[in-house]
């Protein structure tokens, strides 16, 4: 049995280590040799890569997809679909979904691997079906994880479930590495016996133990396997792609891909690894066993360091993963995947620096115990949904039926302030009304990392990316922006912030983006009120009013970037 490989270097590999910061330009030059090596399928779009490249690269996302099809002629291009999350962090309506999906096989994707956060089949149900009008090969996708409510049994339901739905393979999508060599088998036999289409194994090196489960899978019948180069795999990213080629060599499993021309994609890989080295870190590039305990795939581990990181909170990172696994348990045990990794990773966040467990919750904390996200894998604990949520009941029903069609009213928003200048607009738009205007109307400028200058010369990689400071000059504080091209522009603007914190300040909780201030001078505000949002770790976090008062004076506007502390506002 010829054993079939999906390569993830330019999609999960990236997000899973240095948190999908990899840009269009250093795909393009080894497209044509990715294209010559006969893989299932390239893995090139999808999950966090959407939301990356106009929030960091200011990359239009669907830019990325037309060139590399042009590049990529013979191999199906493949991306991960969130179902009805599409590519975002939160339910969408029927209609966004339907037309999501309709340009991305317009621009070029072939195969859509479809997975639900909570595996739960409804909320795929839509995204499967389109997918299949389309003509897409369609891979459904089980979320592996380990808890006392998911069983063998279970998964193997759920992938008869899939089949009958029309779907033309499996994934099992064991996001945090978790699986074993005995257990890989058990469950693969399982579903082997369940359904007759093929089965795809994508797993993480996480734990160390993905390279052995590979080959149990396939001695136990798996059809393919989901590798990435070995620059940019072991850690939290896939095994190496060059090694499992390898050492199914002259095998009954012999994948029949050439290993010069692996070993020189490999190369390119190495050198261009060297230009993000600064977004590589310990955490991410080795094994950890306590993986086994925490659950906390890749993607989710490097944006955790990074947001930690920001927060200047780093020493908190050995707290946070402890509590992550309690978080997980009270909320019924979801798996861990985005978007229910980000609920529970930025709660577990939130409980850590508050220093008090669920002093404040998310937006999202709440919609998830509501039902709004699907049905929990198992029971949700009572204490804490009568604090986050009091006595309202959870929906039944499929969430997306509950959300109104949103396509017509954003066209017309988006055609009054000039953002929509292609039909893909309207949908970026659609996923991401924040950040999209700013990026759709050249707002938005590229995230540069200190160090890539001296590697990439390119006149697109000098784009300013400005660090903030503020100093205090004779009393006055000043916002000080330093720009990274050629050492010149630094932009100096005097702060509206106040110097200290005034009597009834309303501080930012943390380092984010604001999304709306939600009063304005004057207004009368009750202790609890929300009177402000900021978006953190993807997430949207609540800012409350810490008393009853008057709005005396507001220092940030939507879309400034606050750090932790931050003087939000005064309520005297």
């Amino acid at each position: 049995m010829t054993v079939l490989i999906t390569d993830t270097t330019v999609r999960d590999a990236h997000q899973s280590l240095i948190a999908t910061r990899m840009r269009t330009r250093d795909m393009l030059p080894i497209a044509e040799d990715l294209d010559k090596v006969g893989f299932f399928s390239l893995e090139v779009w999808g999950g966090a890569t959407f939301d990356s490249c106009i929030r960091f690269l200011n990359e239009d996302p669907w830019d990325r997809l037309i060139a590399l099809r042009k590049k990529v002629k013979n191999t199906r291009l493949q991306m991960l679909l969130r179902g009805q999350n599409v590519v975002g962090y939160r339910h969408y309506g029927d209609d966004v979904v339907r037309e999501f999906i309709r340009l991305a096989v317009k621009n070029g994707i072939d195969v859509f691997r479809i997975f639900d956060a909570l595996n739960d089949v409804r909320n795929m149900e839509l995204a499967i079906k389109v997918s299949k009008d389309y003509g897409a090969h369609v891979q459904g996708a089980i979320c592996y994880t380990i808890s006392p409510v998911h069983t063998v049994a279970s998964f193997a339901d759920m992938a008869s479930e899939l089949e009958g739905l029309g779907c033309d393979s499996i994934c099992i999508k064991d996001m945090a590495g978790l699986i074993a060599p005995r257990d890989v088998v058990e469950l693969v036999t399982a579903i082997k016996e369940r359904v007759k289409i093929p089965v795809d194994i994508h797993s993480h090196c996480t734990s160390g133990m993905a390279p052995m489960s590979y080959y149990a899978a396939v001695t136990a019948g798996a059809d393919i396997l989901d590798t990435a180069f070995s620059a940019f795999g072991w850690g939290t990213s896939q095994p190496p792609t060059e090694s499992v080629v390898a050492a199914f060599k002259n095998t009954p499993y012999d994948t029949g891909l050439d290993l010069e021309l692996l070993h020189r994609i490999g190369e390119y890989f190495a050198v261009l690894s060297a230009k993000y080295r600064p977004l590589f870190s310990a955490e991410t590039t080795r094994p950890n066993i306590n993986v086994l305990l925490h659950q906390i795939p890749g993607g989710m581990l490097s944006n955790l360091v990074s947001q930690l990181r920001e927060q200047n909170q780093m020493d908190k990172f050995g707290e946070v993963l402890a509590e992550v696994p309690r978080v997980r348990a009270e909320m019924g045990y979801p798996p861990l995947v985005t978007p229910t990794s980000q609920v529970v990773g930025i709660q577990s966040v939130l409980n850590v620096l508050s220093g008090e467990r669920y002093k404040r919750t998310t937006q999202e904390v709440k919609n998830y115990l509501l039902g709004l996200y699907g049905r929990p894998p198992g029971e949700i604990d009572e204490e804490l949904k009568r604090m986050v949520v009091g006595d309202e009941k959870p929906i039944t029903v499929r969430p997306g039926e509950l959300i109104e069609p949103s396509l017509e009213k954003l066209r017309e928003d988006g055609d009054k302030m000039g953002i929509i200048h292609k039909e893909e607009d309207l949908i970026t738009y659609a996923l991401y009304p924040q950040v999209a205007v700013k990026f759709l109307r050249g707002e938005l400028k590229e995230e540069v990392i200190p160090s890539l200058a001296a590697v990439d010369s390119s006149a697109s990689a000098q784009i300013d990316f400005p660090r903030e400071f503020s100093i205090d000059v004779d009393g006055e504080v000043f916002d000080v922006k330093v720009s990274s091209v050629s050492g010149k522009a630094i932009d100096v603007e005097k702060s509206s912030k106040p110097k200290d914190t005034p009597d009834g300040s309303v501080v930012a909780p943390m380092q984010g983006m604001i999304l709306s201030v939600n009063v304005k001078g004057g207004d009368e505000v009750n202790a609890g009120d929300v009177v402000a949002m900021i978006e953190a770790m993807k997430m949207r976090n609540e800012v409350f009013a810490p008393h009853s008062g008057v709005v005396k004076e507001i220092f940030a506007y939507e879309g400034e970037i606050v750090n932790n502390g931050d003087v939000i506002m005064v309520v005297s």
